[in-house]
């Protein structure tokens, strides 16, 4: 038996994602026995990659269809494009904050972490990100660290892609932990 088995895992993304911070936990988490669903609130989305437009990814549910109570788990890609279409989204940015609400683990890399920021939980929370967002984050009230991954609590964070084999590691542990009552915001 796989160690995600009957985990379900929503990965929340707008067009303009970096197809390697989408791709990558997605097969490591389905490696493991979840069920990922690809959820967005557009009807077709395309990735980023090596600084140019790459493939089209098949969208598993409409964000509309959506209900985070049926998840386990939150991850959000980054990209440049996708986290600041997600914080203009008023459903999305609602999905993301019922996971911190519930202490459900939430994951995000890259510039993921911005779209974030619109849930209003960051606050006191320790996390990394690409550099370029980190003032952003401080001003949510993050605790920013310049490392590989960190975890705060069912939080995981990392900065780019090549920190990938250590957000997806720590991402699965996090799941198999399940609910972090003591970071539930309801």
């Amino acid at each position: 038996m796989s160690n995600l088995q009957g985990k379900k895992v929503a990965i929340l993304t707008e067009t303009g994602f970096e197809e390697s911070e989408l791709l990558s936990p997605k097969e490591a988490l389905e490696k493991e026995g979840a069920t990922v669903h690809v959820i967005s609130p557009a009807k077709e989305i395309k990735g980023w990659k090596d600084g140019n437009w790459s493939k089209e990814v098949k969208i598993d549910l409409a964000l509309d269809s959506a209900n985070a109570e049926d998840y386990h788990a939150l991850v959000v890609p980054g990209g440049v494009i996708n986290p600041d279409k997600l914080r203009m989204n008023e459903k999305a940015v609602n999905f993301m904050k019922s996971f911190f609400e519930k202490g459900k683990p939430v994951a995000a890399i890259c510039h993921g972490p911005q779209a974030l920021i619109e849930t209003g939980a960051l606050e006191g929370r320790e996390m990394t990100s690409w550099p370029s967002i980190k003032t952003d984050l401080k001003n949510a009230g993050v605790n920013w660290v310049d490392e590989e991954c960190v975890c705060d609590s069912g939080l995981v964070t990392s900065r780019k892609p090549d920190d990938l084999p250590a957000f997806n590691k720590k991402l699965i542990e996090e799941i198999k932990e399940g609910v972090h009552e003591d970071q539930k915001t309801v």
